[in-house]
């Protein structure tokens, strides 16, 4: 498996080095001191995956791995940093990083998830995954919040149990309507939504967190 590594400090790039030339499976083919250099360094080589520091001069880690995720998607990028700020977790995995690490992870950690991003897998450090999955809910209650403001409350419970699967006749004995109603209700989520029948409101309800 081929490495490269950047970092604007070369004793990490060094102590890294030195680290992955300890596993016969890893080859380290370069170092890059900035995200400029790591995008060249990637055309150049080819590596297998990218370990990638983010606050660098010049080119930062997040525009290099956006562009390195952009030109080859098959190259993964294991970002490896100090910084666990919410703007710099969510801007690299935005830019497409397949993983993020803290410096302070353990030897074995790290070349864990060397191994395990290159299959594929996603290693997040504990610190920051809270964070992560934090904005998805946000992002979800959000996105929820601006879909049902279209409707009634009895609407979105009707949509709710649409979204679940429920026929008219079933929901109309668990929301105690009649079956005329609730057919009212389901047509008006589908004029409101702008959806053509009922299972497409059932994909945007899923879509928004509201199954």
């Amino acid at each position: 498996m081929k490495v490269l590594i950047c970092d604007d400090q070369a004793l990490i790039r060094d102590s890294l080095e030195l680290l992955l030339k300890l596993e016969k499976d890893l080859e380290v083919i370069g170092q890059a001191q900035d995200g400029a250099e790591a995008v060249e360094q990637v055309a150049r080589h080819q590596p297998d995956l990218v370990l990638m520091d983010l606050k660098m001069p010049g080119m930062n880690g997040i525009e290099a791995t956006r562009q390195i995720c952009a030109r080859w998607p098959q190259i993964k990028v294991l970002v490896l940093t100090t910084y666990d700020d919410d703007a710099w977790v969510f801007d690299a995995i935005r830019a497409g990083a397949a993983g993020y690490l803290l410096k302070d992870t353990p030897r074995a950690e790290v070349i864990k998830a060397v191994r395990g991003t290159a299959e594929g897998k996603a290693f997040v450090d504990p610190a920051v995954a809270g964070k992560l999955l934090g904005q998805v809910a946000a992002q979800q209650n959000q996105s929820a919040t601006l879909l049902t403001a279209k409707l009634t409350g009895r609407e979105v419970d009707v949509l709710h149990l649409v979204a679940q699967g429920h026929t008219n006749a079933s929901i109309a004995t668990q929301m105690h309507l009649s079956e005329g109603t609730v057919r009212n209700h389901v047509s008006a989520i589908l004029t409101k939504l702008e959806v053509a029948d009922r299972t497409q409101a059932a994909v945007l309800a899923l879509r928004h967190g509201l199954g």
